[in-house]
């Protein structure tokens, strides 16, 4: 009989012999025109260039199978502007500086140049997305679905379909940002939406079969705004998030954040009489005013009959009824993890620095990157590589120790819902507090008072926070890598709504596939960025950060966001006046020196109606109030 470590052997070859190597060339870049030549117009009512691969947009949707090998090469083919690329929800065992952040993980890749992704895979398996890392391009179209598919996928269906939601703008990101991180924003209102997207259009039409259980997965790939989905008189029955299969859970709505994927079940009908509306809806309460013309409802079309007429827009009775997450069940009923052996204790405040610019904190710091990449810094420092200085004191950057237990704790002082994402890993959702209203006093996380834990809690990778509130969330070290941590809410994360996780420096350092590549030295030589040195890209003494990157300083003491508002605006209100002054005191008035006279009661003749000149006459009305002011200082 064989003993088990003989097998394990043959188990490991085998995966290698059956593993599969996926490889993908692709040039970015705008694209104006679909393959038939008509212009790309996303929401059917602005035309508009999308940011596409090698020509053509929406990006594809790409697969691959656990263990696979990814090769992706991508080519930056924009005009004047940096790109990088993240694939999102993959844990990148042993392949951090492919994880894709700019000045987290990577360089970013310079106009003209190329980054090779090159990972495997592991043993993830489910729903993921890939995009931009770089500000603003992914909410231009460079986003799309990564399908890791499983040939032992625990339940039954007959055929698979990838469900998008994303919103639209028709301005370019490039456009929107100024006016946005903009002391003229005093408040950081986030631009409003022009439309939302399903599978990167409205009014879609997906044809079905009767008597047919699809397998939907469904990703919101937008930037900012989450969005209610739901199916007119059809349940869907929840079997994984964002790559977690799940225990069996039937819904009729789901609630489904930035980043976050839901994988559901769905049984079509017996009869083809009807069709039926498939609806998304945007969460208002994110948007700080709603345009007149602005649609929240977007109506898409569950066809089982060609023949038979579109259904009208579906209406629900409450729009709060939808899948509460927190109580899925894991499918492989992982327990909750031990006690936390370290708690990264984090408050989210949004607030003004000196330059009067809305901005986003994590215990009062707003993320500014470093002048070298973070995961560069590990593996140049050597010993020091442990100690959290080297990495600025502007990251938040946290070093966390092998295998360590991690408790985030997250106190939300914002009145707003934050979906937050953790790279390199999936964590147990342990604890959520309740929304708290706007007007009443903020919910934090009471450790000595608190709710029961899950035996069996959820995981996830992006999980929400409801305003004023908190949540716990627990995961181990065990995954050696540089890992971002941000809300994302794109706008948020252009203000600095970050923190970065140095897990196991040592582990990085001493692994031969963490090690930086040919490829990867040439492109931070090509973009003019360090591959070695602290934050301040300093490599004699990695504990001196005089130069680095920092936050603008913060205002006065007192000053309030509506101070800030008071303030800018009556700045505004003084340059028109300036501006008024300036405009008609360089007019031509005639007779100026009568009318003023006259507004000041002067008489323009003498005692015996002899007319006088006016600048006479002002210069002895001068001359006696001299005289007069002189008599009182004596």
């Amino acid at each position: 009989m064989l003993k088990i470590w003989n097998i394990l052997p043959i188990f490991f070859l085998s995966s290698l012999i059956f593993a599969d190597t996926k490889e993908w060339w692709f040039e970015t870049g705008w694209v104006e025109k679909n393959p038939d030549g008509s212009l790309i117009n996303p929401d059917g009512v602005f035309p508009r260039k999308m940011i596409g691969f090698n020509g053509t947009w929406p990006l594809p949707t790409l697969r691959a199978k656990k263990g696979d090998r990814i090769i992706l090469y991508l080519i930056n083919g924009f005009d004047t502007v940096n790109t990088t690329l993240h694939f999102h929800g993959m844990f990148q065992p042993g392949s951090s500086q492919m994880d894709g952040p700019p000045m987290v993980s990577q360089c970013p890749i310079p106009t003209g140049e190329m980054f090779i992704y090159n990972f495997t895979l592991g043993d993830q398996v489910g729903s993921y997305w890939y995009h931009s890392h770089t500000s603003g391009q992914y909410g231009d179209g460079m986003r799309g679905a990564f399908i890791i598919e499983d040939d032992d996928f625990p339940y039954d269906y007959d055929e698979e379909v990838v469900l998008t939601l994303s919103e639209h703008y028709h301005q370019y990101s490039y456009e929107l940002m100024p006016s946005f991180l903009s002391r003229f924003n005093p408040t950081g209102a986030e631009p409003i939406i022009d439309n939302i997207l399903f599978n990167e259009t409205r009014n879609a039409t997906w044809k079905v079969e009767p008597n047919k259980t699809y397998l939907l997965r469904i990703i919101n790939m937008g930037r900012f705004v989450s969005q209610y989905l739901w199916f007119e008189d059809h349940d869907m029955t929840v079997v994984e998030v964002d790559g977690i299969y799940t225990e069996k859970n039937t819904t009729n709505m789901l609630y489904i954040t930035i980043a976050q994927r839901y994988t559901v079940l769905l049984t079509t009908k017996n009869s083809t009489d009807k069709n039926y509306a498939i609806m998304n809806k945007v969460d208002d309460t994110m948007l700080d005013v709603v345009p007149d013309d602005l649609q929240l409802n977007g109506t898409n079309y569950l066809v089982y009959n060609e023949n038979a007429d579109l259904p009208e827009q579906n209406y629900v009775d409450s729009i709060d009824d939808f899948l509460d997450d927190f109580y899925l069940i894991p499918y492989d009923k992982e327990p909750l993890l031990e006690d936390a052996d370290y708690t990264v204790t984090l408050e989210v405040q949004m607030d003004n620095l000196g330059n009067g610019i809305n901005y986003a904190f994590f215990n009062n710091i707003s993320y500014v990157a470093p002048k070298v990449p973070t995961i560069l810094s590990v593996l140049s420092a050597g010993e020091q590589a442990t100690n959290e200085l080297v990495y600025g004191l502007n990251t938040n950057t946290f070093v966390l120790e092998e295998d360590e237990v991690i408790d985030i704790v997250l106190n939300n002082l914002d009145t707003g819902t934050h979906p937050f994402h953790l790279h390199g890993h999936a964590f147990q959702v342990i604890e959520r507090g309740p929304a708290i209203d706007d007007n009443d006093p903020h919910l934090s996380f009471n450790a000595s008072d608190h709710a029961e834990w899950p035996k069996i809690p959820m995981r996830r990778d992006t999980v929400y926070v409801r305003p004023q509130s908190y949540f716990v969330l627990r995961f181990k070290a065990s995954n050696p890598g540089v890992w971002f941590f941000h809300c994302h809410i794109e706008w948020h994360l252009d203000q600095g709504l970050a923190i970065v996780f140095v897990e196991n420096p040592n582990a990085i350092i001493n692994n031969s596939t963490q090690q930086i590549t040919d490829n990867h030295k040439q492109i931070c030589e090509k973009v003019g960025v360090p591959w070695q040195g602290n934050a301040a890209a300093n490599t004699n003494n990695y504990l001196d950060l005089t130069g680095e990157n920092v936050q603008v300083k913060r205002l006065p003491t007192g000053f309030t966001a509506k101070g800030i508002v008071a303030l800018v605006f009556s700045c505004v209100a003084a340059i028109l006046g300036l501006a008024t002054i300036a405009y008609y005191g360089m007019q031509d008035i005639s007779n100026v020196e009568e009318r003023v006279a006259k507004d000041l009661n002067i008489d323009l003749v003498d005692d015996n109606g002899v007319p006088l000149e006016v600048e006479d006459e002002v210069d002895r009305i001068i001359e006696s109030s001299s005289a007069e002011n002189s008599t009182h200082k004596h």
